[in-house]
């Protein structure tokens, strides 16, 4: 049952080229950072990256973009990756755009067990009906785009509504920042830092989950408990100044 593993190098060692990586944060916010640098310094590379946004520049999953070690995203957000950018519209980057919430229940169902749901959001749009850019080719002429989705229509209060069909996200691993952690993998995430973690982590067939805090079985009132241990397959205890690093994305002053 102990999980821990001693170091983000060891817990990372066994991605292969090509895999699909499931990723917690928020902007920079509760981002597995020490699994990143881990990934980056062992050279990983065609990635596929199921995240809410891919870093900034120079950290996160900005730092893997950068090195050319990603091959495709799917995120909600990209704005503040001028690489992103560059490598979307250069045609070394495929993108998939998906609203928030509908990437957040992808992820959840994934880890569920549930392979795809009915929703309202996108209807109506090339969410939906397809088209949207997901590759460039090196001229800046759209080589691939998204698949037409399923659409039905299903009575509700309001009275009869159309939904689209979109499909769970099952990743190879997933990688999580955890404020606590016990060694049965049991997680806390603190205040915003939640976010996408929980999501990311039920989502891999694989989780490695980083914690600043490693507690031992039973220090954790399972009230308090955010993710099972279940979800969570290893645990890596981080240094103290790898849990003080915590960047802020815009610092605003007065």
């Amino acid at each position: 049952m102990d999980k821990v593993i001693g170091s983000a190098a060891e817990a990372v060692a066994d991605i292969p080229d090509g895999a699909t990586l499931s990723v917690g944060g928020f902007g920079l916010c509760g981002i597995p950072s020490a699994l990143i640098q881990a990934l980056l310094e062992g050279g990983t590379k065609d990635l596929e990256v199921v995240s809410n946004n891919a870093g900034v520049d120079d950290w996160g999953l900005g730092l893997l973009l950068g090195a050319g070690r990603l091959r495709r995203v799917v995120a909600s957000y990209v704005g503040e990756n001028k690489e992103f950018a560059r490598q979307y519209l250069a045609g070394e980057l495929e993108v998939e755009l998906t609203p928030q919430g509908t990437l957040a229940e992808r992820l959840r169902a994934g880890g569920s067990g549930i392979p795809a749901f009915f929703t309202a959001t996108g209807v109506g749009t090339q969410v939906a009906d397809g088209g949207l850019p997901w590759k460039y080719d090196s001229a800046g002429t759209v080589e691939k785009t998204s698949p037409a989705k399923q659409t039905q229509v299903f009575e509700t209060a309001e009275g009869p509504k159309e939904f689209v069909l979109e499909r769970a996200i099952v990743a190879d691993y997933g990688l999580v920042r955890a404020w606590k952690g016990d060694r049965h993998g049991n997680l806390v995430f603190k205040d915003s830092a939640r976010n996408f973690n929980p999501l990311a982590a039920m989502a891999g067939r694989v989780t490695i989950a980083e914690v600043e805090q490693l507690l031992e079985p039973g220090e954790i009132d399972p009230n308090h408990v955010h993710l099972p241990g279940v979800f969570v397959h290893r645990v890596v205890p981080l240094t103290p100044e790898q849990a003080a690093e915590k960047r802020i994305e815009k610092r605003t002053t007065r």
